[in-house]
């Protein structure tokens, strides 16, 4: 009967925000979750927090490469071809993370994510 009232807030976030604030939202969330794994680096459940927080960006970032290599995107095709690289990229250095872990590789994929996102929150003119 009662929902889990962060589920609730979710389902609501959801259904009232728009494409680029969903976006927005999400990769910030990604960003957040590979600072937390950083900054709490020493703790014992290290691995599987990283292994998360991993994932999570792979899904994200392989959800916008299937988005932009879509003929149909209405993005310009440079702009779409600069952001599928910069995936690739995010890509290399998870799997260098997933191989090695180091907190500092984190730095960059934090600051594309947290970049992204607040690129998505600006208005296009």
């Amino acid at each position: 009967m009662y929902q889990n009232p962060a589920n609730a807030y979710n389902s609501m976030q959801k259904e009232t925000l728009s494409g680029r604030e969903l976006e927005a939202s999400v990769l910030t969330r990604a960003g957040l979750m590979l600072k937390q794994v950083q900054e709490n680096w020493n703790e014992p459940d290290r691995d599987a927090k990283l292994l998360e927080s991993i994932k999570f960006n792979q899904k994200i970032w392989s959800f916008f490469q299937a988005e932009l290599s879509d003929p149909e995107n209405p993005l310009p095709k440079n702009l779409r071809q600069d952001i599928l690289n910069l995936s690739l990229f995010v890509d290399k250095r998870l799997f260098e993370v997933l191989a090695h872990p180091d907190k500092e590789k984190l730095d960059i994929i934090i600051d594309i994510d947290f970049n992204i996102a607040a690129g998505l929150r600006t208005t296009p003119h």
